[in-house]
């Protein structure tokens, strides 16, 4: 049974709880809504380093090392064949360059697995191409359990037009695919003075979106496609478990966030103040509440228009920002918020918590559940409504991330996979994140959960969720259309590993997406859903210490609503060298 002293410094952290929650909605919160915890990744996946191949991912610290660090080359042939629309058969080879690492010091945390990719088409209708994909969290501690800086970075490739991001196993012949790269660092305080604690971050971070230039139809609506944009976030709160200066436990808090995103100089602007009590109900069992005032303001400038009043659109597809017309209020909202509910934390392996309240001038519910009943099995499940920007609703999905986790990759395009893993109940998913590249800010809610598993010598990830994302918009400006539109996402995935023995292991992939699309944002200009199915298997062999190879093969099958249906498969025939 937890006892209350339990959630002193970092245990549980009940005494701030509720502002973990108070904050939880806002973009680039204080505390993520996943919990951030140091557990261990579970290895292997396709992750493994005994698997090799390009299916690798993340490395894991083994027990009898404090860190790994892999560099390797890689060299490669795809094959794909379009069965359904009798397209050509594609031919790539690939080189690839990349490196999975994994530290963990007395002061140092932090995972990071990069990889470069070339690829050169045989075909004389696709050209060569380029990608990027990592994943890296750090923690340093500069003073340990007082002050620490928190860094992360992603590169990931999503589509432009909206079906989220690029999940399946093709690698080319796609122009609706694109780079995007995010990265955030800061400060973290969490200290004790006088008896009170004090926690406070500030954190800085930085999107882009790099699509190429669209060409739309005559008379079709302009694309509302992010650019890149900077983001801040500054909270500071202080407060008490219970049994401290009061029987309960209490908290005051406050933050200031903002996102400046470059399309139409539109502005994100959140500042909130709350305080917060928790009541202790027996040992494992506390009532949570809050209340507090908050101000979010979200702005836009108009495009330049031409003779006949159209938006003008630039060369890289975007509308041309008037720097010279005054700000327009796409969302303009403040005034009282508040919230109740419970915490529930029968051991250090379980924690429940879950609230309603009125925030967004409408009633919220939110809440996380964790389990880690022992090394083998991690699940988390979390509950979100929130308003936020791309830009910083993805820099807090970094964040939200373990410094130890399983990032595991597609084996016949090298991209990462959208579920990542960690120990403690700690990971994330990134579909609802990235279901959308619009520059618009939004309303989102909606509900994620992972679970990792390892069953003898079968290592399981699972990943699902539910999105629903409403954008906002000036209703006299350049993107009034998109103005209250919404779109939703189903996602699901699966993520299975087995070691065959000493040198060899096979892994899968399974996934699907279904997309409402609302918002219109397709390369054509209208509005469509789409459902994504696919999967995968690689074989992965040692045949030294330091050479491997990975067979895979791959079946994707995507129906866009309105368009033909396409059906693809894919074979991959890879050679690594890693410099371990």
């Amino acid at each position: 049974m937890v006892k209350w002293s339990d959630f002193k410094h970092g245990k549980h952290q009940l005494p701030l709880a509720a502002l973990a929650f108070a904050l939880a909605t806002v973009p680039q919160a204080a505390f993520a809504q996943q919990g951030l915890g140091q557990g261990g990744g579970q290895g292997g996946g396709q992750g493994s380093d005994q698997g090799g191949g390009q299916g690798g991912g993340g490395a894991s610290v083994p027990a009898n090392r404090r860190s790994v660090v892999i560099p390797y080359l890689e060299v490669g042939q795809v094959l794909s064949a379009d069965l359904k629309n009798g397209g050509d058969l594609l031919t790539y080879s690939l080189a690839a360059v990349g490196v999975d690492a994994a530290v963990q010091t007395a002061r140092v945390e932090a995972q990071v697995s990069v990889r470069y990719e070339r690829r050169f088409s045989w075909n004389d209708d696709f050209g060569d191409e380029d990608a990027i994909s990592g994943i890296a969290r750090a923690n340093v501690q500069v003073i340990p359990n007082a002050l620490s800086i928190e860094a992360g970075a992603l590169g990931v490739r999503s589509r432009v037009d909206n079906r989220g991001v690029a999940l399946s196993n093709q690698i080319g012949g796609s122009d609706n695919v694109t780079q995007i790269y995010s990265v955030y660092a800061g400060p973290t305080l969490d200290t004790d003075i006088a008896g009170v604690e004090v926690n406070g971050l500030y954190r800085i971070g930085y999107t882009k979106v790099e699509a190429d230039a669209v060409a739309l139809p005559a008379g079709a609506r302009p694309l509302d496609l992010f650019d890149d944009s900077v983001n801040h976030a500054a909270s500071l709160a202080i407060g008490q478990q219970p049994g401290g200066f009061l029987p309960i436990g209490w908290s005051i808090s406050g933050g200031y966030f903002r996102e400046d995103a470059s399309q139409l100089d539109q502005r994100f602007e959140d500042k909130i103040v709350r305080a917060d009590v928790t009541v202790p109900v027996s040992a494992t069992l506390a009532l949570v509440g809050g209340v507090g005032y908050e101000d979010i303001e979200i702005s836009e400038r108009n495009a330049v228009r031409d003779a006949a009043g159209n938006p003008v659109v630039g060369n890289d597809g975007r509308l041309v920002t008037d720097r010279n017309s005054p700000r327009l209020l796409s969302y303009d909202q403040d005034g009282l918020i508040w919230d109740v509910g419970v915490l529930w934390r029968p051991s250090r392996r379980t924690s429940l918590e879950a609230r309603v309240g009125r925030r967004y001038d409408s009633m919220t519910y939110y809440g996380s559940f964790s389990y880690t009943p022992n090394q083998r099995v991690s699940a988390n499940i979390v509950v979100y409504d929130l308003v936020a920007g791309f830009g910083s609703r993805l820099n807090d999905n970094v964040a939200g991330l373990p410094t130890q986790f399983d990032a595991t990759r597609n084996p016949l395009s090298g991209d990462l996979n959208s579920c990542f893993f960690g120990g403690g109940g700690g990971g994330n998913c990134l579909n609802d994140t990235l279901q959308s590249v619009a520059s618009s800010a939004f309303r989102t809610r909606g509900v994620t959960g992972q679970i990792s598993l390892t069953s003898g010598s079968w290592q399981h990830g699972l990943g699902a969720g539910y999105s629903r994302r409403k954008f906002f918009a000036a209703d006299t400006g350049a993107l009034a259309g998109f103005d209250q539109t919404i779109d939703e996402i189903w996602f699901a995935s699966y993520v299975g590993a087995k070691q065959l023995d000493a040198r060899s292991s096979i892994t899968g992939t399974i996934y699907a997406n279904y997309l409402e699309n609302g918002t219109g944002q397709v390369l054509n200009g209208g509005g469509s859903d789409v459902l994504g199915i696919g999967a995968n298997a690689a074989y992965g062999r040692n045949f030294t210490n330091r050479f491997n190879g990975t067979l895979a093969i791959g079946l994707d099958y995507f129906d866009p609503k309105g368009f033909e249906s396409g059906l693809v498969a894919s074979a991959l025939l890879a050679l690594r060298y890693s410099f371990q």
